[in-house]
């Protein structure tokens, strides 16, 4: 669906456990296209004119869902960037609901098959990527980070505006 005013929607990530990779986009993202915090997106691109609607499917949504913790289980060579592969049951299942939920409005990046991941480097020279990749591999442990809730964000030609946060309904 065509929008001239697009949404964007990413899982939230407590602080702590999103700094890291923040520190590490800072540091290696190309600073004229550094617009945003590091982030795991879920969808790119919904329609703004139905901005109610949409916030009503991911309230509705994360009613049903406690928050939850996903794996980062690797990383991801983007060819011109970096990314942590991050795995989780629980966030492709909250992705499924809400790709039902917003199907006749998802284009074909929302339609493929979802990576999750976050990226930290891209638009770079494939020798800077691979340079990045490789130190990061070396060291890297897989660890948990928290899904606490949906961020709804506004796409400004480069920067995004924070529209809303959805929390994930209570741990039960």
């Amino acid at each position: 669906m065509k929008t001239r005013s697009p949404l964007i929607v990413t899982a939230r990530i407590p602080e702590e456990d999103l700094e890291p990779f923040d520190h590490l986009r800072q540091a290696h993202f190309p600073r004229e296209r550094n617009f945003l915090r590091a982030h795991l997106t879920m969808f790119h691109r919904l329609p703004g004119e139905y901005i109610e609607r949409v916030v009503q499917i991911l309230t509705a949504t994360a009613a049903g869902q406690g928050a939850f913790f996903a794996d980062v289980s690797g990383l991801r060579h983007l060819g011109a960037g970096v990314a942590f592969s991050i795995t989780s049951p629980a966030l492709e299942h909250l992705r499924g609901d809400l790709q039902t939920g917003f199907g006749q409005w998802l284009g074909p990046q929302d339609r493929q098959k979802w990576q999750p991941h976050i990226t930290i480097q891209n638009r770079v020279s494939k020798t800077e990527a691979d340079s990045l990749y490789r130190r990061l591999r070396e060291n890297f442990v897989p660890h948990p980070i928290r899904i606490t809730g949906l961020e709804l964000w506004r796409y400004l030609d480069g920067p995004w505006r924070a529209e809303r946060v959805v929390p994930l309904a209570a741990d039960t």
